[in-house]
């Protein structure tokens, strides 16, 4: 009784300043050791582009994308051995689909020789971004594809097939508010001018949550259902890109009037009870190294409206990917994938993740580096154009490309730049750089993988590239100016 007297005087766990993770190490992989001068000269071969820099020989940290590179729970390894590699209905199968209706709703799921075939397994997300607008795009010409900010793959998709991939940002993420939390928003105003005007043009409408384009930033649940019920006014169909849909329920949570004593599994479930289908890449906030799906709400407007899709959707998947209970994926990484579903809502995991990416965020903005505030929740987002002002650095010097290079060069951390040059394009007629309305380079934190002391390591090197920014020379694009998703591709050299 004294010590139980005693503890409840104390300062409870949850109030101390330095609290535990919520996990525990369980490998460790050591790094080789390479010098600046060996990552600074593999980098001029490879034409400066990140991309294409051999992964051993960063020593820092990389943060190049937080796609594919979560550390896995002993869940998932044991989970990995349960695999069934069987080429039709193996044990995943039934796995994944029992975790997707408790996660999202019975209603993305049918089961089995019920109802018409509307969850569809792929190897990733793109590839269910492919199958989507492949057939989208069939449907009339001139068609528009709106969302709050369409990422790079997403948008290239659309446009493959001969549709207007439309971003309508938020105006509080262009207009720099700092204090308002839900920058990922979509623009409902001008969602609504665009439906007035051509909503004959739109055949659904797509908001990524959180908004990877948009410096990482959440989606409101207001916003949601403001965007959802503009789309069904006009008939059209309300989708999510809800690669970090786990992350954007805890801003909900903590951060959205009336949602604060709600557990994240609910408010996930009332976020899709507002759309009619949605695509995911399960490298994100599946908390797995491979997966993607694309999954119709039975009773949605999407299945009432586009009647043959669904058929032709399943005869995509078994063209390109295989029998539709493994979509292009082992057994044993649907097992991983279905497992991981499972934790990636827990609270405690949320909480230590996010606050992880804020503190990281606000270590750099302590430091005087203009990033995006208040910090998303799977990335810090360097304002390039603010971080170069007052220098000689032009637009088309592509500062965010040359920081990313003397970044990784000289502290072996490797960043991506999501800017000028990834979501620009040269118009070959005028022979100028259309530019995008942002220009960030991307701190995408990887989930599980690094502690303080490592983004700490990487703040501090920014924390000195800023000092000395007047130094840092612009790039010339060498190789793949003119290409499409041409940032995956092109190759840089410094300017003299």
């Amino acid at each position: 009784m004294k010590i139980t007297a005693l503890i409840n005087k104390l300062p409870q766990e949850g109030q101390l300043a330095s609290l535990p993770r919520p996990y525990f190490n369980h490998s460790v992989e050591l790094k080789k050791a390479f010098s600046s001068k060996d990552r600074a000269e593999v980098l001029a071969r490879v034409g400066l582009n990140v991309f294409f820099f051999p992964s051993e020989m960063i020593t820092g940290c990389d943060l190049l994308s937080d796609s594919g590179v979560t550390t896995m729970t002993n869940e998932q390894w044991a989970s990995l051995h349960m695999g069934d590699e069987a080429y039709g209905s193996n044990r995943g199968y039934f796995a994944i689909k029992d975790q997707i209706k408790k996660t999202f709703g019975d209603v993305f799921f049918n089961e089995p020789g019920t109802g018409e075939p509307n969850a569809f397994i792929f190897h990733q997300g793109r590839t269910s971004e492919d199958a989507l607008f492949t057939q989208i795009g069939k449907i009339g010409k001139n068609l528009i594809v709106p969302s709050n900010g369409h990422f790079d793959t997403t948008g290239a998709n659309i446009e493959a097939n001969q549709m207007q991939a439309l971003n309508l940002f938020a105006d509080e993420l262009t207009e720099g508010e700092k204090g308002f939390h839900f920058k990922g928003n979509m623009n409902i105003e001008r969602l609504r001018t665009l439906l007035e005007k051509a909503h004959d043009r739109v055949p659904l409408v797509y908001m990524t949550i959180t908004n990877n384009t948009a410096g990482g930033q959440p989606v409101s649940m207001e916003n949601i259902v403001e965007a959802s019920s503009l789309a069904h006014e006009y008939g059209i169909p309300f989708f999510f890109d809800a690669c970090r849909f786990a992350e954007n329920a805890w801003f909900i949570q903590q951060h959205e009037d009336g949602f604060g004593d709600m557990d994240i599994k609910d408010i996930v479930l009332k976020m899709f009870s507002c759309v009619d289908g949605f695509t995911m890449s399960y490298k994100k906030d599946g908390l797995a190294n491979m997966g993607g799906g694309l999954f119709l709400r039975a009773d949605g407007l999407f299945m009432k409206k586009y009647q043959n899709i669904p058929g032709v959707l399943l005869d995509y998947q078994i063209l390109k990917e295989g029998h539709p209970t493994y979509g292009g994926l082992s057994g044993r990484d649907i097992m991983a994938l279905a497992s991981g579903l499972a934790t990636v809502t827990d609270q405690e995991y949320l909480t230590y993740r996010i606050n992880q990416v804020r503190d990281f965020g606000e270590g750099m903005h302590a430091r005087g580096i203009p990033v995006v505030m208040p910090i998303g929740g799977h990335a810090v987002y360097v304002d390039v154009n603010s971080f170069f002002q007052n220098t000689k650095m032009k637009p088309d010097d592509f500062g965010g490309v040359a920081l990313c290079a003397v970044l990784l060069a000289a502290y072996g951390h490797r960043a991506c730049e999501l800017g000028y040059f990834t979501f620009g394009h040269f118009d070959k007629v005028k022979k100028v750089e259309i530019l995008p309305e942002v220009n960030f380079v991307r701190f995408a934190v990887p989930r599980l993988r690094y502690e303080k002391q490592d983004l700490d390591a990487v703040a501090e090197a920014m924390k000195i590239l800023h000092a000395h920014r007047e130094e840092i020379p612009g790039v010339r694009v060498t190789y793949g100016r003119e290409l499409s998703l041409r940032h995956f591709k092109a190759k840089f050299e410094f300017k003299s």
